[in-house]
């Protein structure tokens, strides 16, 4: 069965980008393996939206090297939501979207087939789904940083009611947290 899980990195202070949309913050931190699967690996298809992809289009700089878009989706494809024109590299398998999430969960669910979608950022799409009931898994990333501002992890108000935690990890300064989101509506839930 299809999970959408959002996997972000975030900071102590709540902050997935800084105030310019950077997420340069998050490579100053030492990477350390948490011991989870990496979320390539279990996913059959991202999600993201436009902040999240032109900065990976301008830190990768993939319009000029497109191997790289492939190096960081694989052959999965890429739900883009945007209302902007955008640029799309070469031999990339990226579906641009626009409108509400929900018209387009079938063709995402589908996509992915069994794996899961990583709902890669930022945090106001992945609160469309949660809007849509379609969040299944919030896995945070905490970092040892603090920001003064910037954009939020989840801007949305989900009570202690809706989330469990399944899982907690460390690794060095890093800490891993899991938690199933119980949607209001959900058949299953």
């Amino acid at each position: 069965m299809t999970s959408f899980v959002y996997s972000t990195a975030t900071t102590i202070t709540g902050h997935i980008a800084d105030q310019n949309h950077s997420l340069d913050w998050l490579f100053a931190v030492e990477s350390t393996d948490v011991g989870i699967e990496n979320r390539l690996d279990t996913s059959g298809a991202l999600v993201m939206g436009r902040s999240t992809y032109e900065w990976l289009l301008a830190h990768e700089d993939v319009l000029d090297n497109p191997e790289k878009w492939l190096g960081f989706s694989g052959e999965r494809p890429v739900f883009l939501f945007t209302t902007s024109e955008v640029k799309l590299p070469e031999r990339s398998d990226i579906r641009v979207r626009r409108g509400d999430v929900a018209e387009v969960l079938p063709e995402i669910r589908e996509a992915a087939g069994d794996a899961d979608v990583w709902i890669v950022g930022g945090g106001d799409l992945a609160g469309q789904f949660s809007d849509a009931g379609a969040l299944d898994e919030i896995e945070l990333h905490l970092m040892p940083v603090a920001l003064d501002g910037g954009q939020p992890v989840f801007p949305r108000r989900v009570e202690s009611d809706r989330l469990s935690l399944i899982d907690a990890r460390k690794a060095g300064q890093i800490s891993w947290l899991r938690f199933a989101v119980d949607a209001p509506g959900r058949a299953d839930a």
